[in-house]
């Protein structure tokens, strides 16, 4: 694992998240900053995702050499530095113009896998020569078009991605108020296009238009809303890669997971951006866990901020997490060293609570090692 190097730009990064998001905000457009911190609705399940991870704290146990802690995780045969995963955050170019670039390299510095998501401001064979040989996925909004997705992930296994992530909570846009109120939206503004743009099959589709809006043409294909299992199992007989579903908050969906032969889950509510009033992420968790046991990796996603958060995550039955918002503000202060030293500090507090808590591996946190409280 690198260490990164501290120099003027990294000693700008806040360690802690609050200060984090308050110096991204002094640096970003007010609307491009609220898109970014914001939720849907009345931004219920956005507060809910943190209320959850306080509602458990850590039981540590003492009298134990904890003078080396180790972080390597394996997540379907594939080794990784941490259990940590920088989660497919689309438009990033919106928050520094190197955009996915910055974030991909910095994740394949430090031994960290980087999901690239479908609505990226680079393509992503752009993003796979960036990040050279690092770790990547490549998360699919699945559009309304068979050919096209199969066109998607085709060129993700070509370009050297490890799996497919498919998106399975967004039939819709949520009801983004703030961003309404706003009129703000980075996709209809084109900041999302690059993967379409360069897309044969689409590009095809545009051939046959005269004098085409691209953003226009890609919105009748964007949203796939009758998205159902026969369309996952066409991408699983498409490409030989490891297929994930992101967006499964409810056992019932977890283990029809298992029962198609899926790789592995994402427990997720999309950072409390689609459905508010939903469960948060971590309060599904243990149900699904219960459900599907060691059937299938686990991954959780949303509200992570630290640490501690991760290491309760892991001890409620995930097997890694999704890192989102906080390396997007890495980014916009400071691009690939930004989200580098974002890194670098969320991987020093992990190893650190777990060596306060008395664990000196990974693979030792279970459950004893959290318990609930009323709050």
């Amino acid at each position: 694992m690198s260490k990164v190097e501290v120099n003027e730009h990294t000693r700008s990064i806040p360690i802690r998240f609050k200060d984090l998001e308050y110096q991204a905000k002094q640096l970003l457009e007010e609307k491009v900053f609220v898109y970014a911190e914001s939720g849907a609705g009345n931004e219920e399940t956005l507060n809910d995702n943190r209320k959850a991870f306080n509602r458990w704290k850590i039981t540590p146990r003492f009298l134990k050499d904890v003078s080396e802690v180790t972080l390597n995780t394996m997540i379907n045969g594939q080794a990784i530095a941490a259990p940590i995963f920088l989660a497919p955050v689309g438009m990033q170019g919106i928050a520094h113009p190197d955009g996915e670039l910055a974030s991909a390299k910095a994740a394949a510095s430090q031994g960290i896998p980087f999901v690239s998501s479908t609505v990226s401001s680079y393509s992503l064979e752009d993003i796979a020569n960036a990040s050279d040989n690092g770790n990547r996925w490549f998360q699919l909004y699945y559009p309304n078009d068979v050919k096209l997705a199969t066109s998607f992930v085709k060129r993700a296994e070509a370009a050297g991605y490890g799996a497919i992530v498919i998106t399975v909570d967004m039939p819709f846009i949520g009801n983004r108020e703030r961003d309404r109120s706003n009129d703000y939206s980075p996709f209809l503004q084109g900041s999302g296009i690059a993967n379409y743009a360069v897309d044969p099959v689409f590009q095809q589709y545009m051939q046959a238009k005269q004098n085409p809006n691209i953003v226009e043409e890609m919105l009748p294909y964007f949203y796939r809303p009758a998205l159902q299992w026969e369309d996952i199992d066409h991408i699983r007989k498409a490409v030989d890669l490891p297929i994930y579903l992101k967006g499964i908050l409810h056992p019932d969906d977890a283990e029809q997971a298992v029962n198609h032969g899926i790789d592995g889950i994402v427990v997720s509510n999309h950072g409390g951006r689609q459905l508010d009033g939903c469960i948060a992420s971590l309060d599904a968790l243990p149900f699904i866990k219960d459900r599907v046991k060691d059937k299938l990796p686990i991954l959780l996603d949303s509200g992570v901020r630290s640490g501690p958060d991760i290491v309760k995550a892991l001890a409620l039955g995930a097997d890694a997490i999704l890192l989102g918002r906080p390396y997007l503000y890495g980014l916009t202060i400071a691009g690939e060293a930004g989200v580098e030293q974002v890194l670098h500090n969320i991987i020093h507090d992990l190893k650190t609570t777990l060596a306060l808590s008395g664990i000196t591996s990974i693979q030792e946190v279970n459950g004893s090692l959290v318990q609930k409280i009323d709050k």
